[in-house]
Formats: C-alpha cells, sequence, structure tokens
C-alpha cells in the first residue's frame, strides 16, 4: 500500500467529518462500544484504576484476590501517581479514544446508512468510564444493536478477553436492557491499521541521517504476558507476530527489525525479551540507532509516554545511542478511516448474514483454559447476546 493511498484517505477523512451531518430521525443509535484497559485521567484516580486492575482475575491470577489486590495498589500507587504526574497529570487515553471514536462514527453513517445513526461509547476495564457506567448510558439511550469493537488489535484473553467477560457480565445481568449484540474481535492486519503504523515509522526514519537511514533497527514494542498466559496456548504472541510481519511487507524490509516486549510486572516469567534489555544489547553490538514502535497501542498512555519516552530514551541516550519513537496513532486520520472500514464492513457483512455474531477464531478457547466465564461469554456472544 502505498503513501497516495494515506494522504488521499487522510482528505476523505476530513471531507466527510466535516461535510457529513447526521440527520436526526429519533432511531435509536447502533452503539459502537471500544473496549480496552484504559488509565486515570487525574492523579488522584491513579488507586482506583490499579486496585481494578489487580482485582481482574483474567489479567493477574491472584490468590485471596480481593484481599491482596487493593493492598497491592495502595503500595504501588506512590510510584504510578509519580509517573502519571511525569506525563502530565493523567492518561490521555480517554481523549484519544474518544477522539477516535466520533471520527469514526461520523464516516460510518457515510459508509453505511442502513445502520445509522452511529454511536461510539467508550468501555474502559479498569478506568472511567467504566463498563458498568457504560452499560447504564446505553439503556438510557435506547440501543438496541450494538457492537463490541475492541480497541486491542492483537487478541489476548486478558486483554480482549476480559472486557469481553466484563460485558457479558453486564448484559447477563440485565444492566443494558435488550441489545442484539456483534463483536469485532482482532484487526491486527487490517491494512488502514497497518498503513498507519508503516507512515509514522517512515516519519520517524527521516529524522535520521539519510546516509546511515537503511541501518537503523526498527525494535517493535508490545506489552508483554506472563509466560502462563503465553503456555495455555493464547493466541496474542503469534497475532503480534502477524501484525509485525505485515507491517515490515509494507515497508519493503527496508530495514533490520525486532519484536521485544515491555512492562512486565511481578517476579515471575513473562514473555520476552525485554525492551529495555534490547536497547543495552543493541548499544553493545555497536547498533545505535533505533526506532521504537508501539505496535500493540492504538493511542499514547503510561507505557508509551512514560515507559519508551522517558525511562527507555533515558537509558539509549546514557549509551550514546540515537533513539526516536514512531508516533502513536493517536488521531491519525489513516487510522481513524481504518476503525470505520472495519466497522463498516462488519456491519455489511452481518446485515448479509455472511457472518455470525462472533468470527470463527473467537468461538475457539486456548486449550488451556480453565475459566469458566470465558466459555459462557463465547456462548452468549455468539448467540448475539441472547441467553
Amino acid at each position: 500500500m502505498s503513501c497516495r493511498f494515506g494522504s488521499t484517505v487522510s482528505r476523505s477523512v476530513r471531507r466527510m467529518a466535516t461535510l457529513h451531518k447526521p440527520s436526526s430521525t429519533g432511531k435509536s443509535p447502533t452503539a459502537i462500544v471500544m473496549l480496552n484497559m484504559g488509565g486515570p485521567s487525574t492523579v488522584p484516580e491513579t488507586y482506583d484504576f490499579l486496585k481494578n486492575l489487580f482485582m481482574d482475575g483474567d489479567l493477574i491470577p491472584l490468590p485471596f484476590q480481593r484481599i491482596l489486590a487493593p493492598l497491592i495498589a495502595k503500595r504501588r500507587t506512590p510510584q504510578i501517581e509519580k509517573q502519571y504526574a511525569d506525563i502530565g497529570g493523567g492518561s490521555p487515553i480517554l481523549k484519544y479514544t474518544e477522539m477516535q471514536g466520533a471520527g469514526m462514527c461520523e464516516l460510518l453513517d457515510e459508509l453505511h446508512p442502513e445502520t445509522a445513526p452511529h454511536k461510539p461509547y467508550v468501555a474502559f476495564r479498569y478506568a472511567n468510564p467504566l463498563t458498568q457506567e457504560t452499560a447504564q448510558r446505553m439503556k438510557a439511550d435506547g440501543v438496541k444493536r450494538a457492537v463490541a469493537f475492541t480497541q486491542y488489535p492483537q487478541y489476548s484473553c486478558s486483554t480482549t478477553g476480559s472486557s469481553l467477560n466484563e460485558l457479558f457480565r453486564r448484559g447477563r445481568a440485565g444492566e443494558m436492557g435488550d441489545i442484539e449484540w456483534s463483536v469485532i474481535d482482532r484487526w491486527g492486519t487490517h491494512p488502514g491499521f497497518i498503513e498507519a503504523v508503516a507512515q509514522n515509522i517512515e516519519a520517524a526514519l527521516a529524522k535520521f541521517q539519510q546516509s546511515a537511514r537503511s541501518d537503523v533497527v526498527i525494535l517493535f514494542s508490545a506489552h508483554s504476558l506472563p509466560m502462563s498466559v503465553v503456555n495455555r496456548g493464547d493466541p496474542y504472541v503469534l497475532e503480534v507476530s502477524a501484525s509485525v510481519n505485515a507491517v515490515m511487507d509494507r515497508l519493503g524490509h527496508s530495514n533490520p527489525y525486532r519484536l521485544v516486549w515491555q512492562s512486565q510486572v511481578g517476579p515471575s516469567a513473562w514473555m520476552g525479551m525485554q525492551t529495555g534489555e534490547a536497547i543495552k544489547g543493541l548499544a553493545r553490538l555497536g547498533k545505535k540507532e533505533v526506532i521504537l514502535v508501539p505496535i500493540a497501542f492504538t493511542s499514547d498512555h503510561i507505557e508509551t509516554l512514560y515507559e519508551l519516552d522517558l525511562e527507555y530514551m533515558k537509558e539509549g541516550k546514557e549509551l550514546g545511542m540515537e533513539l526516536h519513537r514512531a508516533e502513536s496513532l493517536n488521531g491519525s486520520p489513516v487510522f481513524i478511516r481504518a476503525l470505520a472500514d472495519i466497522t463498516a464492513q462488519h456491519l455489511r457483512d452481518y446485515s448479509a448474514r455472511t457472518i455470525g455474531p462472533t468470527s470463527v477464531q473467537m468461538g475457539l478457547r486456548c486449550p488451556g483454559c480453565k475459566n469458566m466465564t470465558c466459555g459462557q461469554q463465547k456462548h452468549w456472544f455468539a448467540r448475539a447476546g441472547r441467553s
């Protein structure tokens, strides 16, 4: 896919977003529910965010979880509060998710008017707006048709799976009313997503001297997973690898590259190698021109703004390296158009009954899965949210 595609898409997004004004028909909106982990928008929200995170057994299984989770959150809060203060006083993930959702739904009204008007709803797993709050808003709005659209491009039971489990619990409890559901559960090789990432890498490459540009190492960095999750058959590592391969195909394999992993928590074994260790290893090998690419994050938050931009950049400079980070997708018109295209195709195929409420891949549990909620959730969504 060429750069000309990106500029054409950018003009198209701006034109549609400016000209298209959905008519007010009183029709119940088609809800596009954007699922993500979220982040505290202000520093004082940090403790609640951490407590919710450590309470999630789908992400971090703990013995005596209800007792230990608040204690761990309390112990970690001062350190994490400082990190959020260092990146401007909170996570911008809600701001960017709302921006992406608004742009996507403006385009959707144009691309698939049969299901218009489309309305974005943000459902965060650990921060406001939490899934429970979003469920109440959807019920108040009289929503009858909804798409659960994960904002994790690559599927993992600990991320998308956890969000879907929570949505299932709220739906089964009747907190959202009678809604017909379908799910977009993964999209890590969609051409629009790949194009948006590739364009940001090209912009970062342009910061290096042209004579050295082809030797720059591209380090794709994704959030790591505990090996206990990987070893039960979680597809995340495979799907992140597929995204990386698609991006490098788009770039014509112009540079050496590696996929590395960040944000390990605790002493247990996690997927590696870790991003920080890779930076040190490259410096030791004399590879001192590097681009960091957040391949599993679609907007800036603490993992990009603090871990990549502050921690790893500092380490690299101390090692005499020239490091740059490819920008996150944030307000990229190419990316917003990709979100709209993914959703429009899903709605089109679902209306034509060429697909069901869930993908074939979503129906398969991990071979080592022992989480009964996971199986119940998959069955519920496969029936369009009908018990």
